[in-house]
């Protein structure tokens, strides 16, 4: 008897996740098209449909136009019922954003905000999350948590870093946030942040390998809708290929890598530490910023071809650099299909479509994905 209750129950728990995860999908619909599309019962639909309206998770929209009988209401999901947090956290800034559940940024800020592995240093990040919600002016029980991205390699439970240079916080743990931060939680890498967030805004892509161009140069391999980590967690460190034998020094002490031709840092030196100010003085030809463009990208296209080589699918441009590629996109195409083995073409390279804060969204999607995922 228990254990027919404890059955009936958690089928009740998965119907009304099915239908959540089918509404934050689709358009408004009605319940008869819910039940319909979905081969339930139409008693069942309503009551799950009663019950999300109880929590705010799901709104009527109005009436469809009358086929001959009564007006059916159109039924969505709320997408302002909850909220999350993002940080990007990198050597000089913290970016920080607030989204609501379909992934649209709220509000947003960039500030210069150097890492130090202090207490100090994670308590001026809480005080700053605190003030971001309170300047939101979003109702406290409705965020999720907060999702830290960081330049750093984490453990396979994403609780501590395991490999970091680009921030001194090697053998960090989520702990040190989460002391000063009265939410949720989640550390994420950086780039697979990124990668995750170019995936929730574009629901098409099922694989990719996103490279992402900021100041360090780094990337995520998506399969089937998911990161793939890698053994070590190391999937997707595109900036330590090595693409010159013997080259350039990169910050990890080998010769060669694509973080020491292809980071923003390259372009962006040559215009006061600005990567807008490069592409405008680029538009007018003005040089050095022409020539450095033209080595910039023949390493550019080597690194694109080669993901391309290794993993057949799409390759995303995202990052500082990526956010200012859609007049250039196709020029890079041309490029990248002259040196590809077998097509003529460079249709599978698409530039980001999040040009601002990718990093810090995908860091507070994970909050939104664990919650869709459990409704």
């Amino acid at each position: 008897m228990v254990a027919n209750k404890a059955s009936s129950i958690e089928v009740k728990k998965i119907n009304r996740n099915v239908i959540y995860k089918f509404l934050y999908k689709h358009d408004p619909i009605s319940i008869q098209e819910i039940a319909y599309t979905l081969n339930m019962s139409l008693p069942t639909v309503t009551q799950n449909i009663k019950e999300l309206q109880e929590r705010d998770l799901v709104i009527e929209t109005g009436l469809f136009e009358s086929t001959g009988g009564r007006k059916a209401k159109a039924i969505a999901y709320n997408s302002l019922a909850k909220y999350a947090v993002g940080l990007d956290v990198t050597r000089d800034h913290i970016g920080i954003v607030l989204i609501d559940l379909s992934g649209k940024v709220i509000k947003n800020e960039r500030k210069q905000y150097p890492f130090v592995n202090s207490r100090e240093y994670f308590e001026g990040i809480g005080n700053l999350v605190k003030h971001f919600i309170e300047d939101c002016k979003i109702d406290k029980s409705k965020i999720l948590g907060v999702g830290i991205a960081l330049p750093a390699i984490l453990s396979a439970d994403r609780q501590t870093v395991s490999y970091a240079t680009v921030i001194d916080f090697k053998g960090g743990s989520v702990k040190s946030f989460s002391e000063f931060i009265p939410y949720p939680c989640a550390l994420s890498n950086d780039a697979n942040a990124a990668g995750l967030a170019e995936m929730w805004v574009d629901g098409n892509i099922e694989n990719m390998a996103y490279l992402s161009l900021n100041d360090s140069v780094g990337g995520a391999i998506i399969i089937g809708k998911n990161i793939y980590p890698g053994e070590n967690q190391r999937g997707g460190e595109f900036g330590h290929m090595t693409i010159v034998p013997n080259g350039r020094t990169c910050y990890c002490g080998q010769k060669g890598c694509v973080d020491a031709y292809c980071s923003a840092k390259i372009l962006s030196a040559s215009s006061n530490g600005s990567i807008a100010e490069f592409f405008r003085l680029l538009k007018l030809n003005r040089e050095p910023h022409k020539a450095l463009w033209e080595e910039y990208l023949t390493h550019l296209i080597v690194t694109i071809n080669n993901l391309r080589m290794l993993y057949d699918c799409n390759v995303i441009l995202g990052g500082y650099v990526g956010a200012y590629l859609d007049e250039y996109i196709d020029d890079i195409r041309e490029l990248v299909a002259r040196r590809n083995t077998f097509e003529v073409d460079g249709t599978y390279l698409h530039v980001c479509k999040y040009k601002l804060e990718a990093t810090a969204v995908g860091a507070a999607l994970q909050h939104v994905e664990n919650f869709i995922n459990n409704v």
